[in-house]
């Protein structure tokens, strides 16, 4: 079965703390809210103490169009991607040798932050040495199901041509879409939450010999996936688009709906695998934010050991849409695990939706 060989991620030039970016939206928000200190509770209560961005704190001071948030993304995008493929390709906690980019048979990108066609993938491998014919499947729109998404179809693109090696690359440039003017709940709470990240992870085809280029003993291999749609819920997540660019549409009612609707969903999938939720040693989760995380522990019986790994992101850098599931990977990656044992990542968004990823450490 296809697995997992090498990842990476970067750090955005603008390092800020939550306190420091607390101020900033009781400078920005607090005469539209009467009741502001009540509300920038949410900034403590979330546990994120840093977060990375694109552009320094003065930028999101000043009005900004649509179309110039656009080409900074496009800009920023195409720099940042970059580097974390060629990080990726050379990341020596992984690979013995460094990859080119030409070995590389097809590139999934996964964004739902900014807008370009041609798409992202495209203008990178004007600027890497990349083959022409590599198949390029770019995916948007899926919010932070898509780093879980683009992994599933990578790993089934190498189950099909075993011989594969593909890259999985997710930016989000979350900052970009940041509205000054929109005095909504969800924007002040997104506000407290969102962050910037860029993840890649290289992922090959059971003919692709682990030993020729892994310095690791152990990797995550597939075994099956799972997309599942809740009829009828559209307006719990995702975009608005106005003319003044993307605005959040965050449902206070996520944590109920993941308590009362993922536990069947995660069972009846690992069921169908012949497992138990008591199988599942290591929970590789897309850290939506504390209370999703909590939400976690009471629908599927997980203690916080089950989630270490995912609130230590969440700290860290807070939520990257897409991009977080793979950082919460890579830590895994670099950790190791027991062989035979398996690995659950699971992430949820728009839709609403969510992406289950059943792996094992062969």
């Amino acid at each position: 079965m296809p697995y997992l060989l090498s990842a990476s991620h970067i750090k955005l030039p603008y390092l800020l703390s939550q306190e420091k970016i607390m101020e900033f939206s009781r400078e920005i928000f607090g005469s539209s809210f009467k009741n502001i200190e009540r509300l920038l509770r949410a900034f403590k209560n979330g546990q994120v103490e840093n977060r990375y961005f694109s552009n320094d704190l003065d930028w999101f001071k000043e009005e900004h169009t649509f179309a110039e948030r656009n080409d900074i993304y496009i800009k920023q995008a195409v720099e940042f991607g970059k580097e974390a493929i060629e990080k990726c390709l050379a990341n020596t906690e992984f690979l013995k040798d460094k990859l080119q980019p030409s070995e590389l048979d097809a590139f999934f990108y996964i964004s739902s932050t900014g807008m370009a066609t041609p798409t992202i993938d495209a203008r990178i491998m004007n600027e890497l040495p990349f083959n022409p014919h590599t198949k390029r499947i770019p995916i948007w729109g899926l919010g932070c199901a898509g780093g879980a998404s683009g992994l599933t179809r990578a790993f089934e693109y190498c189950k099909a041509y075993p011989k594969a090696k593909v890259i999985v690359l997710s930016v989000e440039l979350c900052s970009l879409t940041f509205q000054r003017n929109d005095i909504s709940k969800s924007n002040l709470i997104g506000t407290s939450l969102f962050s910037d990240g860029i993840s890649c992870v290289l992922i090959c085809g059971d003919e692709v010999s682990a030993e020729k280029f892994s310095k690791k003993d152990q990797h995550l291999k597939f075994l099956d996936s799972q997309s599942t749609l809740m009829p009828n819920s559209l307006d719990v997540m995702g975009w608005e688009v106005k003319d003044q660019g993307l605005y959040v549409v965050f449902s206070k009612d996520i944590p109920t709906i993941i308590k009362d609707w993922l536990k069947p969903n995660v069972e009846s999938f690992l069921v169908e695998n012949g497992l138990m939720l008591g199988d599942v040693k290591d929970f590789i989760a897309h850290p939506g934010g504390k209370k999703v995380i909590d939400a976690y522990h009471e629908a599927l019986g997980f203690n916080e050991s089950m989630t270490a790994e995912s609130m230590g992101i969440l700290r860290e850098f807070g939520n990257m849409s897409s991009a977080t599931i793979l950082y919460v990977l890579e830590r895994f990656m670099i950790r190791g695990g027991n062989i035979g044992e398996y690995g659950l990542a699971a992430a949820l968004g728009p839709g609403f939706s969510s992406e289950l990823v059943l792996m094992r450490w062969k």
